[in-house]
């Protein structure tokens, strides 16, 4: 689960006894326990591995979740004696498929990666360690739900269930990655202290369908265009982690072909007026966390040659485009409405951080935020009530994005 869906983000991501998810501290590094958007963090990074405070993690609307759902419900979907529409034959394929591991040995670290560290100093080192955290943390969100679910199923649906324990695979592999990436800047995120500490937000099986899906397809299509961009001006080319993003992504589009097959076998999601409703309340939850989130760091995206808002626009279109395939109803995200009001949210968005910083007491902050916490849901609910796109299918389009190996 590669993005920052927080308020949606099913993932990701159960056992961290794994050496990628040793909490000891590696050579002269910090083991961090807080959120990159903590300032005890940034300035130790910023500093090169000074030692950062353990502070506890700092929660926010916008910050990457953990999440827990209703297994029982689970582990009936998928009993092949209860649900007909299971197409065992295309879970079996797709199992195979996982089982190929074609990034088996990709993910291998060289000296480029502490050498180009040590050139990156400043804002820019602050916003990277931060780039860093939030997609560990997300990746082990993923890690840990799917980790279970493939727990839970395994007498139930046991190709299903291998799926799942496959899935988990890749994205250990990805925050182990994103975890070695922070050691470069002297620092680690404590993930045992994480999957204890952790709040977990429980949504419904279908809702963990929903969610997760569009998580791993945008994120398919953030690491697609992130590569191609940083492919042709590799003068922007400032860390090597971005060289690995093409067999990357196509974890991430592997894992949403899943998600799909799933929704595909549980038509209940898909058939009727309230598969609508929640289609496009998940849409726009992702867009609009994923928007917002972005417009906090754009020194990340112009760090790496990127205009933040045609990015993020570029990559809502694609993801829309693709979920359209398989949601029964997605957002006119091309309508120019939708841009304008997404970057009317950004503004009040801007707003309500800067009233978190007055000095003002906690009750005054609260009076101020409630007028900007309104007009921020006043926008949502504009975007949401905007005529929709009917879609959806329930067969792969010929034009699918194409794996490449």
């Amino acid at each position: 689960m590669a993005t920052e869906m927080a308020l949606v983000k099913p993932i990701s991501k159960f056992s961290t006894s794994s050496p990628i998810f040793s909490n000891s501290r590696y050579g002269k590094f910090t083991t961090v326990r807080m959120s990159s958007t903590s300032q005890s963090t940034a300035k130790a990074a910023a500093k090169g591995g000074k030692k950062a405070a353990k502070t506890a993690i700092k929660e926010t609307l916008l910050t990457p979740r953990f999440y827990t759902t209703d297994f029982d419900e689970m582990e009936a979907l998928f009993n092949t004696e209860i649900n007909k529409n299971l197409n065992q034959s295309e879970f079996e394929a797709l199992l195979q498929e996982f089982k190929t591991d074609y990034n088996q040995t990709h993910f291998v670290r060289n000296k480029e990666f502490k050498e180009a560290a040590d050139k990156i100093d400043g804002p820019l080192r602050q916003i990277f360690v931060e780039f860093l955290e939030r997609s560990c943390t997300a990746e082990f969100s993923g890690f840990l739900l799917y980790k279970e679910l493939g727990r839970r199923l395994k007498k139930t649906n046991p190709v299903v269930a291998e799926i799942f324990s496959l899935m988990s695979r890749d994205e250990a592999r990805h925050a182990g990655f994103l975890n070695k990436g922070l050691s470069d800047f002297n620092l680690a995120l404590d993930l045992g202290f994480l999957t204890k500490a952790r709040k977990y937000t429980f949504f419904k099986p279908k809702f963990i369908f929903y969610a997760t899906y569009l998580s791993e397809k945008i994120g398919y299509w953030r690491y697609i265009t992130i590569y191609r961009h940083l492919k042709e001006n590799p003068e922007y080319q400032c860390y090597p982690i971005f060289k690995y993003f093409e067999n990357w992504c196509q974890d991430e589009n592997r894992h949403g072909d899943f998600f799909s097959a799933l929704l595909k076998a549980q038509p209940q999601f898909l058939n009727d007026w309230k598969a609508k409703l929640w289609s496009r309340f998940f849409c726009l939850s992702v867009y609009v966390t994923m928007y917002l989130n972005d417009c906090q760091r754009t020194a990340f995206y112009e760090g790496i040659g990127l205009n933040t808002k045609e990015f993020d626009m570029h990559v809502i279109i694609e993801t829309n485009r693709t979920t359209a395939r398989i949601f029964p109803a997605v957002l006119d995200v091309e309508n120019p409405e939708f841009k304008r009001r997404l970057d009317k949210m950004v503004e009040i968005n801007e707003q309500l951080l800067a009233v978190g910083e007055t000095s003002d007491i906690p009750l005054v902050k609260n009076l101020k935020r409630i007028p900007l916490i309104a007009a921020l849901a006043s926008e949502l609910l504009a975007m949401y009530l905007m005529p929709p796109i009917e879609s959806g299918s329930v067969d792969f389009a010929e034009f699918e994005p194409q794996l490449v190996y």
